[in-house]
């Protein structure tokens, strides 16, 4: 039987689960003054709170959370207080309110730090671990998580480990099985020790793992396990998947699946493909493999929605404070219409890469890698468009302070940083347009008349505001001054912008140069500079899309392939010189008649 593909399609709705059984009523009584089993006030409170909580009533949770929280406050429990900060936080998610819980959760992570709360500060990095997690970046998870086993070690709660290993375990199931059985392992020895009610419902998940890694025999023998353990009364909230698997397991194939349907609800998405594909059905797994996608589709765009609502609502707030930055907020909304318009776009690419599949099985696990590429590309541009707007919001709320005292200098650096981050977004924008405007046009239109002399000296004018002050910018030209070319000046304009980005992007010292002559019939000009290089092997590799040899620098991978493109589109081409080893040099080559 084949090895099963991951797959994380109900996701956002199984994270609800999982998260309101795990932290809605987390508090501790432990480390509270008062007996809260034995206070009528408390109960009542909590109880309130937690049927809004279940019932998605916002005006009811907010009222009865900020209840229940004053009185712990008053009642010195801060360990109680910070447990429903998070089911704040985890209500927010559980609205697709992403924004609004990240902010949250930077919040109480400040506020933490702040008060010096060393041991409840795993409570904000657990928060983040989850809304990581929400957002499809597993690693971030589990490094949160990690961290947060490490923090309850330090700090004693041994009891309450076991569930952040299942958090770490539901993440790390699809991609790596053995380190989820470890992981489990582990789980169950520190509940055997501090919380032994855990280790059945433990076992009963590994049980299942089994399962998903087709080992039907171990999963039949862990099977008979758990039906012992209830049989003495213990009992698991993965027993009716286990019942599920285990019909399909005895070759009850539709009963398995009618049964999936019937009773395990939002978690019958992951289960119900899975029990198709073990049976070899290969067309009803792709068929509802496909349903789900399509309705996870439609969760991921609700949860875009909302978090740029949320964005969208600090600009407006930051537009009041400050009109002057008017030109920075229509940018900032810019990216985030473009970068809605990239994700619908991105999913009917990819429903119509379906529609041509020419067979079943080999669809079924496309289907699985165009998930994959989507969530990383949505995770990339979201990162590079997040970080410098995050940077213009910050010091925009440096700037709003009517108390700031700041010295010309450091308000020299705010307005540096701004500008600089604002470009960032800039040529993030331009990078994407450009692509998708070659991309959409079958022949470029050159019209325009221009002299190659003038135009490279603008360009030299401009880019020395941008490099460092290590770094000098030159020009060296053995052209007639009054030679022209009939070309599209403003795609030549951008083939040298998304060279010069490069070059001013890895030069930190030294001398970027540019430099033009004619060869013949062709015009050869070349951006030169003496940063850090690019290896031999990777000459073509970097005119790919997305590709990025420092992912450390900022950029989606999209300049380099976007000059050549354009070049193309003019006739022409850009290389790398592979001869050149004090940095980089790359040499484009255009036509000077047709």
């Amino acid at each position: 039987m084949q090895k099963r593909i991951p797959t994380n399609l109900r996701f956002m709705n199984i994270g609800r689960i999982l998260l309101a059984a795990a932290l809605l009523l987390g508090t501790s009584a432990s480390h509270a003054n008062i007996d809260y089993k034995k206070d009528a006030k408390y109960i009542e409170l909590r109880d309130s709170m937690s049927h809004a909580f279940n019932d998605g009533d916002s005006a009811r949770f907010y009222t009865h959370l900020t209840n229940l929280q004053n009185y712990l406050l008053e009642n010195n429990d801060l360990h109680g207080y910070y447990t429903q900060r998070c089911n704040d936080i985890i209500f927010e998610m559980n609205r697709q309110k992403i924004f609004e819980a990240y902010t949250k959760a930077q919040e109480l992570s400040k506020e933490l730090r702040e008060k010096k709360l060393t041991k409840e500060m795993y409570m904000a990095v657990n928060m983040m671990g989850h809304i990581n997690r929400y957002c499809g970046n597993k690693e971030a998870a589990k490094k949160c998580w990690y961290e947060v086993v490490e923090m309850m070690e330090k700090n004693g709660y041994y009891e309450s480990i076991p569930p952040i290993y299942m958090n770490i375990i539901n993440v790390a199931i699809d991609d790596d099985a053995q380190e989820a059985l470890d992981l489990m392992d582990k789980a169950k020895e520190i509940a055997k020790k501090y919380s032994p009610e855990r280790v059945f419902d433990i076992e009963t998940r590994k049980t299942l793992t089994y399962y998903n890694e087709g080992k039907i025999d171990q999963f039949l023998k862990g099977y008979k396990v758990y039906k012992e353990g209830e049989r003495k009364g213990l009992s698991s909230v993965h027993g009716r998947s286990m019942e599920a698997y285990y019909l399909a397991a005895t070759g009850k194939v539709d009963e398995a699946i009618e049964y999936a349907k019937r009773e395990l609800g939002d978690e019958g998405a992951d289960a119900i493909p899975l029990i198709y594909e073990r049976a070899g059905r290969w067309e009803e797994a792709y068929k509802s493999f496909k349903k789900e996608s399509l309705a996870s589709d439609s969760i991921d765009n609700v949860v875009l929605t909302n978090s740029m609502q949320g964005i969208q609502e600090q600009v407006e707030l930051y537009e009041a404070e400050k009109k002057a930055a008017t030109v920075r907020t229509t940018a900032l909304m810019g990216a985030i219409l473009l970068l809605t318009l990239l994700i619908i776009a991105l999913v009917y690419i990819v429903q119509i890469r379906k529609k041509h599949l020419k067979e079943l099985r080999k669809a079924y696990k496309k289907a699985m890698e165009s998930e994959k590429m989507k969530t990383a590309f949505i995770q990339n541009v979201s990162h590079e468009v997040r970080t410098p707007l995050n940077i213009i919001t910050g010091f925009a709320q440096v700037i709003a302070d009517p108390d700031l005292a700041a010295d010309p200098e450091e308000r020299k650096h705010i307005s540096t940083m701004m500008q600089k981050s604002t470009r960032q977004v800039t040529i993030l924008i331009d990078e994407i347009i450009g692509l998708s405007l070659i991309e959409s046009t079958e022949k470029m239109s050159k019209d325009d008349v221009t002299n190659i002399n003038n135009l490279l000296r603008g360009l030299q004018t401009e880019y020395k505001e941008y490099v460092t002050d290590e770094t000098d910018i030159k020009l060296e030209t053995e052209l007639a001054d009054d030679l022209t070319l009939k070309t599209n000046e403003n795609m030549l304009r951008r083939i040298f912008a998304c060279l010069l980005d490069n070059a001013v992007k890895y030069t930190e010292k030294g001398c970027i140069t540019i430099h033009a002559k004619q060869e013949g019939d062709q015009l050869q000009m070349m951006v030169t500079d003496t940063g850090y290089g690019i290896p031999a092997e990777e000459a073509e590799h970097i005119f790919d899309r997305f590709v990025k040899l420092d992912n450390f620098k900022e950029g989606i991978g999209l300049g380099l392939p976007l000059s050549r493109r354009l070049a193309e589109q003019l006739g022409g081409k850009v290389e790398l010189d592979t001869t050149y080893t004090d940095g980089a040099q790359f040499i484009v080559t255009l036509p000077i008649s047709e």
